[in-house]
């Protein structure tokens, strides 16, 4: 039989070829894996954006009525799995918790706004989660209680410290604050009539039949709105009819003399609810936002 003619150096650059083949390939997983370890992380980008859903300080009451009412009457239902628009509904009145559930009629609530509405005093607007109205309102309400307590402590503090002994100005600031924060503890713990916004999600048949109701100022709805911990609402208060604004306080008229940062003020109700007071919500039912 005859010698195979296959010379042998063949296998040799074979195997030779399959080594290097096999070397390229660990190299490439060692430069993936350290690009990999390299690479940046992947940041949210739209941290500190903010949806703003209500009136703006300084603007028309009446013009803000108006556009809620058209948005509402061009509004229609979202496709996909979103069930229903958010919607930023106002009372004519500061309501109680009871009479909050009464006048949504069922509506499903996500949070509630309130401040309590003491003649002449800027008082601080406070947004309350709750999914069970009236319990969780209530509920809210003691906790908001509890950290006025606290506050009304600290202002009483201030002013027996020795940096208020000798400036009158400064201590009647304190003391102005004490006895509001006070007046808000003992308010909320009474689940005072301090409601006057609920924010709420519902279709938008639900909603225009909502804006019907007595007791409802506006229906705003806010269909791009799609995380409440990125809404600011700013309602309009029931007792304000021109234009957005702060109320008067007269008891802060002097405050302009204290110094500069030396006192946190009282809750200017200019602003957005800055405390959100959260409720557990009920284990058999989901949150609807």
């Amino acid at each position: 039989m005859p010698a195979d003619p296959s010379p042998r150096p063949r296998r040799g650059i074979a195997r030779s070829g399959l080594t290097w083949v096999a070397l390229l390939c660990a190299l490439a997983v060692l430069l993936v894996a350290a690009r990999v370890g390299q690479r940046e992380p992947v940041t949210d980008r739209t941290v500190g954006e903010v949806t703003r859903v209500g009136v703006a300080a300084g603007d028309p009451i009446p013009g803000y009525l108006r556009t809620a009412a058209d948005e509402l009457a061009r509004l229609t239902d979202p496709t996909g799995p979103a069930a229903g628009t958010y919607a930023l509904v106002s009372f004519s009145a500061y309501l109680t918790p009871q009479r909050v559930a009464a006048t949504l009629g069922g509506a499903p609530v996500s949070a509630v706004v309130a401040r309590v509405p003491l003649a002449g005093r800027q008082t601080e607007i406070v947004r309350i989660a709750a999914l069970r109205v009236p319990q969780d309102v209530v509920g809210g309400m003691a906790e908001v209680a509890a950290r006025k307590d606290g506050e009304a402590a600290d202002y009483r503090a201030r002013a027996a410290a020795p940096a208020a002994s000798d400036d009158a100005d400064l201590r009647r600031l304190y003391d102005s604050g004490a006895r509001v924060a006070a007046q808000e503890a003992a308010a909320y713990r009474s689940a005072c009539a301090c409601v006057y916004a609920a924010v709420i999600r519902a279709t938008s048949d639900a909603l225009r039949g909502l804006a019907a109701r007595p007791g409802v100022r506006a229906v705003d709805p806010a269909p791009e709105v799609s995380r409440l911990d990125r809404t600011v609402f700013t309602p309009p208060l029931p007792e304000q009819r021109d234009v957005a604004r702060p109320p008067a306080d007269a008891a802060l008229a002097g405050a302009s003399a204290a110094p500069a940062g030396s006192a946190p003020t009282v809750g200017d109700s200019s602003e957005a609810a800055p405390t959100v007071s959260a409720r557990s919500p009920d284990p058999g039912r989901s949150a609807p936002g």
